[in-house]
């Protein structure tokens, strides 16, 4: 990749890791579910924006419109929604590392599920050791009242769901990114609109404080808007594999900035699960494994 990819690929682990610290606090004031609507729409809203000032018309088929609505249901609204729901009772640099499963759960999903990809012997060790890292984090959690398993649990669904748009994104070959993100986050603000409706009776807006306000926008224009337009100049220039990088520098830009801000920590067996997954990651990515080879 070139420097400025490098660049990007930074700013956009920084981003998205910071995306877990907004949402903590945000999730403090708000209800996840009315939190998850006002991302996802004000994200909606930026990106018709650009594609009106690019002067790129929105598709409207009816086929098109749906395939939007099942992609922003997989891609935001599930994911969002559980990840809120399980910051009420753990920490973001937590939540960030079960959430760095995604690749996992989409190996399995597109290649052992669907046979959408081939199944090789590093990818299944990938897998595994990932997995392993993952029992580990979760083991000390079982009667644990500071970090409930239900909620790690409910981080874990979110990559699931994660898992299941990425092979679904398949359908949006041949579509400009920039549409295809505009589109899910309008399927996903339709889908959580009676949703966060619901939730209203739980949230006084006014009696909200700026400092969530603030977290929210930045949730929506910074972490959501900014971050695919990012993502997407990354994939373009440097391919999916490059921009897949991006798994590994968010949770630790996650783990920096909930450290820093809000006086996180992890414990030991975290630590030690964490690390397990990242080495995980790293088999199942394939390339530091080549690398090594031609070494020896």
């Amino acid at each position: 990749m070139s420097f400025r990819n490098w660049i990007l690929l930074c700013l956009l682990g920084a981003i998205w890791g910071g995306s877990f610290i907004f949402a903590k606090v945000a999730v403090a004031e708000i209800p996840p579910l009315t939190l998850v609507f006002l991302r996802v729409f004000l994200a909606a809203v930026c990106l018709h924006l650009v594609l009106r000032w690019r002067g790129i018309a929105f598709p409207l088929t009816p086929g098109l419109l749906a395939a939007f609505l099942l992609m922003g249901l997989l891609n935001n609204a599930i994911p969002f929604s559980l990840l809120f729901w399980g910051q009420t009772a753990i920490s973001a640099a937590l939540a960030s590392i079960l959430n760095a499963t995604t690749p996992i759960f989409t190996f399995l999903i597109a290649a052992v599920a669907l046979g959408q990809e081939e199944v090789r012997i590093h990818r299944l060790v990938g897998v595994l050791t990932g997995f392993a890292g993952v029992v580990i984090m979760l083991a000390p959690s079982l009667g644990s009242a500071e970090t409930p398993l239900w909620a790690q649990i409910a981080c874990l669904g979110a990559a699931i769901s994660y898992g299941f748009a990425a092979a679904f994104a398949r359908r949006f070959k041949g579509i400009p990114a920039i549409v295809s993100a505009a589109g899910q986050l309008t399927g996903s603000s339709l889908i959580m609109l009676p949703l966060a409706a619901i939730s209203l009776a739980n949230w006084e807006p006014l009696a909200t404080s700026a400092i969530a306000w603030g977290n929210v926008i930045a949730l929506g224009l910074l972490a959501t808007a900014a971050a695919y337009l990012i993502y997407f100049r990354l994939l373009s220039e440097a391919g999916a594999t490059n921009a897949s990088l991006v798994t590994l520098i968010v949770p630790a830009s996650a783990i920096l900035f909930g450290t820093m801000l809000l006086g996180e920590s992890l414990q030991p067996p975290q630590i030690a699960g964490f690390a397990l997954l990242l080495l995980g990651l790293l088999i199942l990515d394939g390339r530091v494994i080549k690398r090594v080879m031609r070494q020896i």
